[in-house]
């Protein structure tokens, strides 16, 4: 499970390192592509598998299912890790996502994103308005 905050840079070459604790888990492969909140998330090898499955059953005459094929499966690309445990992002993702030198990387259970530190403040900020959260979550009978 993938858990935790950890601030990062990104070198002029487009290299992020990926916590220890992840490495271990993306050991059997991971994936990389576009969020839906100007992020970018990564997937291990199975994981990304599944949802290629579920995605691949989904109707091609459907405009949503089209539209989803084409946010997740063209932005996304197979990572590969350096002697240093570091991932290339490809440029067309860190242009997605606005990542340029400081960046957050946050685990979400089964997954984890890569933000701009600037837009994980701003999430951060969502996610620390306690009544909104109370109103939001409430429907979702945890």
């Amino acid at each position: 499970m993938f858990l935790g905050q950890y601030d990062h840079t990104i070198d002029e070459k487009g290299r992020l390192i990926i916590p220890v604790r992840y490495r271990e888990q993306l050991e059997a492969g991971a994936y990389i592509t576009r969020g839906f909140d100007q992020n970018l998330i990564v997937l291990t090898a199975s994981h990304f598998e599944q949802i290629y499955q579920r995605v691949n059953q989904m109707s091609i005459t459907d405009l949503s299912a089209r539209q989803l094929r084409r946010l997740m499966f063209s932005n996304a690309d197979l990572l590969q890790f350096d002697k240093s445990g570091r991932i290339l992002i490809p440029q067309f993702l860190r242009d997605t996502a606005r990542l340029v030198t400081n960046v957050v990387v946050v685990g979400v259970g089964d997954y984890f994103e890569v933000w701009s530190a600037e837009e994980w403040a701003k999430q951060s900020e969502q996610l620390n308005d306690v009544e909104t959260n109370a109103q939001r979550f409430s429907a979702l009978n945890l």
